[in-house]
């Protein structure tokens, strides 16, 4: 099939991705783009994991003030090279994610740093309201970890919809990089503040 530089184009806008694997991506799926998009996705995690070994250990702290000055965000984005760090490309997914932070008030960076005794509360929660429904106990288990899954998806920043792109993941977000770079990156740490929070 022939692929248009225009289909190409579409699906560069819409992932971020390079016009190589863009093209790459419509021929594999017979122009259907939505295949496309996961056909990009499938590529970038799998350059995610064999990056992931790689020290990030250079980047930047990318900040976001929001609603005159009532919100404030810090958020560290480490790669591998200041020459990466220093591209427009990463500092403004830097700056999205410092926006989004602010937006959705994720509580962790990731699923792994959610402490323990806050999962056992939450699995707790999950079983009483499942006996409380009348579910057969046979099936508290994954009751409770359809919910958890769920929670995850609230509280952790990776495993939150983009506030700019309801399709994607900010883990996804970070996994694109990673393709387009080549580069290890990942989302450190950050700091949120709200005016008048815990007063």
């Amino acid at each position: 099939m022939d692929i248009s530089a225009s289909m190409v184009k579409e699906l560069r806008i819409k992932t971020n991705a390079g016009m190589m694997d863009c093209k790459e991506a419509l021929q594999a799926s017979g122009g259907d783009f939505e295949k496309a998009v996961e056909y990009l996705r499938k590529k970038g995690m799998s350059a995610a994991t064999k990056r992931s070994s790689k020290a990030a250990k250079d980047g930047v702290v990318a900040s976001y003030i929001h609603m005159q000055g009532r919100i404030g965000v810090m958020v560290e984005v480490n790669c591998e090279t200041d020459f990466v760090a220093r591209t427009d490309d990463f500092q403004t997914m830097a700056r999205d994610i410092a926006m989004h932070i602010a937006a959705s008030n994720p509580l962790y960076v990731r699923s792994e740093d959610v402490p323990e005794s806050v999962l056992e509360r939450e699995k707790g929660i999950y079983q009483e309201q499942a006996q409380a429904e009348g579910k057969p106990e046979k099936i508290w288990d994954r009751i409770v970890q359809g919910k958890l899954k769920k929670y995850y998806e609230e509280v952790c920043l990776l495993n939150q919809k983009f506030v700019k792109d309801m399709d994607i993941t900010v883990e996804t977000l970070v996994n694109n990089m990673i393709a387009k770079t080549g580069e290890n990156i990942m989302v450190r740490r950050f700091a949120r503040f709200q005016l008048g929070e815990d007063i």
